[in-house]
């Protein structure tokens, strides 16, 4: 990845998370904090992972609402991005943490019942 491709990524990761807080109600959204932003080497397309806290339903619910709100955020993001185009915007949900928490219990499990074995 180019060095202007990783700018460009950091900057919209920034803007879009600031574009969340101040646009979008927790009440409605929930916590959703912008993770990881993938640009293409071109900068036309924005991958924007998201991790949503919640029970399945809620993070459904939050990410077709970011889906409905594309438009409006991809408009905001052109006011501030100062790019020849503004990048098109996809959502996707980041289970990163969601997968660190389950590995972690596994692994308490694991520890708790050899804990118990050696006794």
């Amino acid at each position: 990845m180019s060095v202007r491709v990783e700018k460009v990524s950091s900057l919209v990761k920034e803007l879009v998370s600031e574009i969340f807080q101040q646009n979008f109600s927790m009440e409605e959204y929930g916590l959703v904090t912008v993770t990881e932003v993938r640009m293409s080497p071109d900068l036309k397309i924005a991958k924007i992972y998201v991790s949503i806290f919640g029970d399945a339903e809620r993070k459904e619910k939050t990410l077709g609402l970011l889906e409905g709100q594309k438009k409006f955020v991809r408009s905001e993001l052109g006011h501030d991005l100062h790019l020849k185009f503004t990048p098109s915007l996809s959502f996707y949900l980041d289970e990163t943490l969601d997968r660190a928490m389950k590995l972690e219990n596994i692994f308490n499990k694991i520890h708790k019942g050899s804990s118990e074995n050696n006794q």
